[in-house]
């Protein structure tokens, strides 16, 4: 470098043209420096600032937190950082970003690096905070939709409620907490009666809002600790923690009759729908959970060989399917 030129003003210089906030405080808070980007966001200069307690100026600051994190640099002579996910800003500037979705100030990314002298002792400490306003807006949006697509991963594309994998996975999941820590665990398996002849008769979209409707008075008729979802074409799963064969004996009668007293209405017509609903408890015996679905299955079965539109809960006198 050539020895005319003033190293202070140089590192001024390169200070203020960085697009990174920098301050540097003391013990005191009292600031030492206060670069062109906090200067222009904040709209105190330099001048302003220079020797005055940062909270003076900024009383919105998290005065208890940003006291013990700059104490924890002095002490630990180590650098800290904050994220915006942890908080979303230090310093509540604005951004200037056209279009943010539900952002209101900058979002920012904040290190605290020890400033020491030639004994090793802290003297100050660089507050760097960065603009990453762009970046959070991208990851939130990318999160936001990552999530739609997992939720759209495990939701039955007519119906809206859970599909077969994620009731398979379900299912699997409870069975071996029961196993594991004990408990009782009771599952529903229902199809509609005859529902190939209101395809025949109504046409496959007045089906489709049979199966819709069918959907939505399964969720109205259950608790929230229910696990119910469209197993495949008109066959629905309903998967009951904590409930024992009477239970859900009881559930599925509600079930039944909640569909056969509807008034499922397509085209102006109205479409008569029953329901065959078999019930089963998870016994001892049962080795995994496609045993208990067989035989939810197979009571299933039962109620269609007798007449449909009943419930029925499997017993040992069953041959299972």
């Amino acid at each position: 470098m050539n020895a005319d030129i003033d190293s202070q003003s140089f590192l001024r210089f390169i200070v203020d043209r960085v697009n990174v906030g920098v301050v540097v405080l003391n013990k005191e808070m009292e600031v030492l420096l206060w670069n062109n980007f906090m200067e222009l966001n904040s709209g105190y200069s330099s001048d302003d600032m220079i020797g005055k307690n940062l909270f003076e100026s900024f009383s919105d600051l998290p005065k208890k937190w940003l006291e013990k994190k700059i104490k924890s640099v002095f002490i630990l002579k180590n650098f800290a950082f904050t994220g915006w996910e942890q908080r979303s800003y230090l310093f509540r500037f604005k951004h200037n970003r056209p279009v943010t979705g539900n952002i209101d100030y900058m979002r920012q990314n904040c290190t605290f690096l020890p400033i020491m002298n030639d004994a090793g002792e802290v003297q100050a400490v660089c507050i760097t905070v960065f603009d990453v306003t762009d970046t959070s807006i991208y990851q939130t949006k990318l999160k936001e939709a990552m999530g739609r697509l997992e939720e759209m991963s495990i939701r039955d594309g007519l119906t809206g409620i859970y599909n077969r994998r994620h009731l398979e996975n379900q299912l699997a999941s409870e069975f071996d907490r029961v196993r594991r820590y004990g408990g009782i665990l009771s599952i529903i398996l229902f199809d509609l009666d005859h529902f190939k002849n209101i395809n025949d008769t109504y046409g496959h979209l007045a089906g489709d809002e049979v199966l819709k409707s069918i959907s939505s008075r399964l969720e109205a008729v259950l608790r929230n600790s229910d696990i119910a979802g469209r197993y495949g074409g008109e066959e629905f799963t309903v998967i009951l923690p904590n409930t024992d064969a009477e239970g859900a004996a009881i559930l599925a009668e509600r079930l039944r009759k909640e569909v056969e007293e509807s008034e499922i209405i397509y085209d102006g017509q109205k479409i008569p729908v029953t329901i065959s609903v078999g019930v089963t408890l998870l016994s001892d015996n049962i080795e995994n959970h496609e045993m208990l679905l067989n035989q939810a299955d197979t009571a299933l079965y039962y109620c269609k060989e007798n007449g449909r539109n009943q419930v029925k809960l499997f017993d040992k006198t069953m041959t299972l399917i």
